[in-house]
This record gives structure tokens, sequence and C-alpha cells, in this order.
């Protein structure tokens, strides 16, 4: 139905553009939608998890939807996924989202309507969710870079998206787990907003009404964090552990709340928030606080909210010709020609070389006029915090230590005025500092 809507648009039948996907029970579609419409491409991702025997029949039901009205289809088949410790719809919704991430799109359109709103209302009430969990599930919001997630099917309700459907003749699927009432939404669909809805008629309609009074409340919660940060870091970068402690319990907990948020870390419960303050209040120089997402740090008195970083290579081959960006942990090593400046490229040419993680006891000479140091101390000095030490990439010249992300290229690879030279930058490096 979204995309039978997001067609007609592009088609010029009611106006323009968009990209629409599907995945799941509450997922609908992805796209480019901006400009009133005017010049847009549509196209579609649908995500194949595989948890179903009819997963096959329901990519060739979007093959032919895609086919029929001209609509590129992009499938992308989910390899078999351990859902242990989040479960299978958590672990199969993480799934779906990294795939819409990697959308070449500026605008992601997801189906979910007013009726999906009220049960997820329910169900994060049910489980003890705070305001900004009630606020379920909001219209937009920035999904990955540039691209943005809009739902703007989500003031209608279920009713009448299939009044829709039936009577421009479209053809659906149901995904039969729908009627599984051991899944929790699926028993408040059937069971639950059935028998309160006689008793208190529009009862979906109040619930998505509450999402969007929660998601005011969540957002002025936003704002005082923010005011709260500027106050305690007025420069950036990472939180004063003592300045946290000044505010009071709501609001620390309300900032501590927000900084993992932004972090990408899923939202501790009041409880887990109320024993990190309380450590935070008698903090060693080494205090770390793990969640399933990341940790969070304190070094030199500030706190440094660490999401979980993919595991580094033992080693990674590289030469000069192979591209302007290399995958470090996670984050682009960025390459560029220079003249005057960086590593010297005819040092490098014709010579092994490869990048690879702290092994300890490595010796480097940044500056000319001083003897080659400890890298140790050198990463001491300049503050780093330890676990991000343990991350930098390092290029080797054979047996030769070349540059260390922060710390500089040696003096013996240093590249001479007007000579061809190489600046790399590792980009975790300048993003990384508190969140």
């Amino acid at each position: 139905m979204l995309l039978d809507a997001l067609h007609r648009l592009t088609s010029g039948e009611l106006g323009s553009g968009g990209h629409y996907g599907s995945g799941g029970d509450d997922d609908g579609g992805a796209g480019h939608v901006g400009s009133r419409f005017a010049a847009l491409s549509l196209s579609a991702i649908h995500v194949q998890h595989g948890l179903s025997e009819h997963a096959d029949d329901w990519a060739l039901h979007c093959a032919a939807l895609c086919r029929e009205r001209g609509i590129p289809l992009r499938i992308v088949r989910l390899p078999p996924f351990d859902s242990k410790g989040e479960g299978l719809e958590a672990a199969a919704r993480r799934l779906r989202y990294a795939a819409f991430a990697e959308c070449n799109a500026d605008w992601l359109a997801l189906a979910h309507h007013r009726d999906d709103q009220a049960e997820t209302v329910l169900l994060r009430l049910l489980r003890g969710a705070g305001v900004a969990g009630a606020a379920a599930m909001p219209e937009e919001r920035r999904l990955y870079g540039a691209l943005r997630l809009i739902r703007p099917l989500l003031t209608q309700s279920r009713a009448a998206l299939a009044a829709y459907a039936t009577r421009r003749g479209l053809s659906w699927v149901e995904d039969d787990s729908n009627t599984d009432l051991q899944l929790r939404r699926n028993f408040l669909r059937h069971k639950i907003l059935p028998e309160i809805e006689p008793l208190f008629p529009g009862a979906r309609a109040a619930l998505a009404r509450a999402a969007e009074h929660f998601a005011e409340s969540a957002q002025l919660l936003d704002d005082l964090a923010q005011a709260d940060r500027s106050h305690l870091a007025p420069t950036g970068g990472p939180l004063p552990v003592a300045g946290l402690q000044t505010l009071s319990p709501a609001r620390a907990r309300n900032l501590l709340r927000h900084e993992m948020r932004m972090a990408g870390l899923r939202a501790a419960d009041a409880r887990w928030l109320d024993e990190a303050l309380r450590q935070l209040a008698t903090s060693t120089p080494t205090l770390c606080l793990s969640t399933a997402d990341g940790d969070l740090r304190v070094f030199r008195g500030e706190l440094f909210v660490c999401p979980r970083q993919p595991p580094l290579p033992a080693r990674l081959d590289w030469s000069l010709d192979a591209g302007a960006a290399l995958p470090w942990g996670g984050a682009p090593i960025s390459m560029g020609a220079a003249f005057g400046e960086g590593i010297s490229r005819a040092r490098l040419a014709g010579r092994e070389l490869y990048f690879a993680p702290r092994a300890g006891g490595e010796r480097l000479r940044p500056d000319a006029k001083r003897p080659r140091r400890s890298v140790k101390k050198l990463l001491h000095e300049h503050a780093l915090p330890p676990w991000q030490r343990e991350r930098l990439p390092f290029l080797w010249c054979g047996d030769d230590l070349v540059w260390v992300a922060g710390l500089g290229v040696d003096a013996a690879y240093a590249c001479a005025p007007g000579e061809p030279g190489l600046v790399l930058r590792w980009q975790e490096w300048r993003e990384s500092g508190g969140v």
C-alpha cells in the first residue's frame, strides 16, 4: 500500500518520489522523497530473514509487484543468525535495520500505521518504559548519515489502509506469524485491545495520541540534557564526572541516558543508572561500567561513553595504489596526496607495507630534533585513554614503524620540502573524545 502510494507520486499520478522497503511485521519501506515530490526516483528493498517457510514466496511477491510497476528492487537475504541474548524479533529487527542503513537513498519510508503505534505504546508501557520509550515510533528521524527514516502512514488506521487496498484492487501478503499469540505484540493485538475498545472507543487512536505527547516530553528532556551538557562541558568533549555529580539525581540520570543514546547505546533502566551514578561518585581512575552495547569509562576525571567496536585485523597489507581509504576497526584510514608534508612516497615505493595494531614495545621518532621514544610514553603525553590506544593503526614498512595515528610520521620517513608525500588520517582518532 505504501509502495502503491509512492509509485503514484513518482509516476505523476499524485506528485512524485521515494524508496520503499519491506522486511517484517513492523516495517514497510524505504526511500528518496523530498523537494515536494518533484523529480525523485523510487526503488525498493526487501529484507528476507528466512524465518518463515514462505519467505521465498514473499520475495517473489515483492519482485512481481515491482516488476509490474517498473520499480527497481533489491532483495537482501540474511544469513542464519544467532538471537541469543536479545530474542528472535530483536535480532531480526537489528539486522533488518542494518540492511536498511545501506540504502543508497535520501529517505527510507516505512509502512507503520496508527494501530502499530498503539500496540507499540502499550507494549513498551507494560515493559516499564520511560518517556522516550513510550513515545514509540517517531514520524521522522535520522537513520544513518544523510539517510532519514520516515513513516508517512503513521496517522492512518489499519482499517483505512485495508479499505484503500481493496478499492484499488491491491494484493498483499499476510505474515503467518501474525496469528501466533505466543508473540506479545500479537497477544495485545488480538486479545487485549479488542477487549479494551468496547469500554474505551477509539483506544488505538488515543494511544497513538499519547505517543505524540510522550514524544514532546522526551524532546523537552533532550533539550534539558543538552543544556546541562553545555553547562558542564561548554567546549564539548567528554563530561567531567565532578560536574555530573552537581546535578539532581533526576537530571543526572537524564543526562547520562542522553549521552548513552547519542553514542548508540540502548537506554538503561533507572536502577542501572542509579548504580552507575553511585559508582561514578566514588570512581577510580580505571572505572568501567559495561552494558550489552558498550561501556562507560572514566579517564582523568572525565566520562567516556564507548560503543562496542568491531575487532581489529592482526595485520592489513597495503600498497600505495590501493585507493583513497582503508577500513580499520569500523572507521576509515584516509590517504591524501600532498607535497612537502606527510610520509615520503619515495621511501615507501616498492616496500612491504602493512597496518597492524599496537603490540607493545614500539618506538617512534616524530621529531627529528629529538631521539626515538617509546610509543607508550608518547601516547601517555597525548592523554589518549588507554582503551583507545589499543585501537590505533600503526603503519609498518618492513620492520620500520612509519606512522601512528595521532602521533604522526617517524622522522626517517618524513616528506622533504617539495617532495611528493602521503598524508594519512584515521577518522576514529578525529571523532573520538567522549561520545
